[in-house]
């Protein structure tokens, strides 16, 4: 049976809700290992790879996480839906904590990380203007509203380094920017997963208001956690039944992502680079 879904665990999130796992699958990629062994079973009679991203024993920061070699890995499994879930800060008034948003764009304020698969000998330039999938984004909504009874749909997600917390100056930079929300790892996925033609959206849960709000105590990882079970249990409800009513056919452009993005010629592609990415060309170059 084909494995159509990925879930990426994030902080707090380290197995699947209703998952009944068939095996554990260690996935060595050309880009690296994967932050852990991938589980894979079923649910709802739909194929589901889990993978957390933080590691099993959450020993990765947000920078060590191989953003690369975990979608490589999903995608050499047949994955074509990625579901993240992320905790993160609120940026607006009417994100409170303890609530969940499906955001709809996103800024990369990274400056460490490999943010593409696209290099060596062969270029790529994807559209990444609208970097979510609207398709499985609206049906993730759809069953947050279900199980959460409130879901704020749209808004920037702001992607830091980490692993520390904002300043004050830096929050309020972003506030002044028009961001809706802070975190540390959806940059580079959501970018990485639309090169592998791979449909991606986060479930962005709140668990502080950053450090901006001066009515608030500073957020600290004690404030973090706090949020962090209750928030996980309800995203776990969500993505389990997401993927029991989510249609089988895509209707989005995810999957034709590479269709006008190849810019190396076949005949000057390096054949290292070729093969590395043998994965996602192939289909391209006959």
């Amino acid at each position: 049976m084909t494995i159509e879904f990925g879930v990426l665990g994030g902080s707090g999130l380290t197995e699947m809700q209703g998952l009944a796992l068939a095996e554990e699958r260690s996935v060595t990629t050309p880009f690296g290992d994967p932050s852990a062994p991938i589980q894979i079973g079923e649910l709802a009679g739909r194929q589901v790879a889990f993978l957390a991203r933080h590691g099993a024993g959450h020993s990765l920061n947000p920078t060590e996480v191989n953003y690369r070699a975990n979608i490589f890995a999903l995608k050499s499994l047949g994955v074509t839906r990625v579901i993240s879930i992320s905790a993160c800060g609120s940026l607006r008034e009417d994100f409170a904590p303890g609530e969940f948003v499906v955001p709809d764009q996103l800024y990369d304020n990274t400056k460490y990380r490999r943010s593409t698969f696209f290099e060596g000998g062969l270029v790529a330039h994807v559209s990444v203007a609208d970097p979510f999938c609207p398709q499985l984004s609206r049906h993730l909504a759809d069953s947050l509203e279900r199980v959460a009874g409130q879901v704020h749909r749209g808004g920037s997600y702001l992607t830091v380094e980490g692993p520390r917390f904002s300043t004050r100056a830096e929050s309020n930079t972003f506030r002044a920017w028009g961001m809706s929300l802070i975190g540390m790892t959806t940059s580079p996925e959501a970018f990485l997963a639309r090169e592998a033609e791979m449909c991606y959206t986060v479930v962005a849960h709140v668990t502080d208001y950053d450090v901006w709000r001066t009515a608030e105590e500073s957020v600290t990882a004690e404030i973090v956690i706090r949020l962090l079970k209750r928030n996980t249990d309800v995203a776990k409800q969500a993505v389990a039944h997401l993927i029991t009513n989510l249609p089988a056919e895509r209707n989005c452009h995810c999957g034709q992502a590479l269709a006008s993005a190849l810019t190396t010629p076949s005949d000057q592609m390096d054949p290292e680079a070729r093969q590395r990415l043998s994965l996602f060309v192939d289909p391209y170059l006959g």
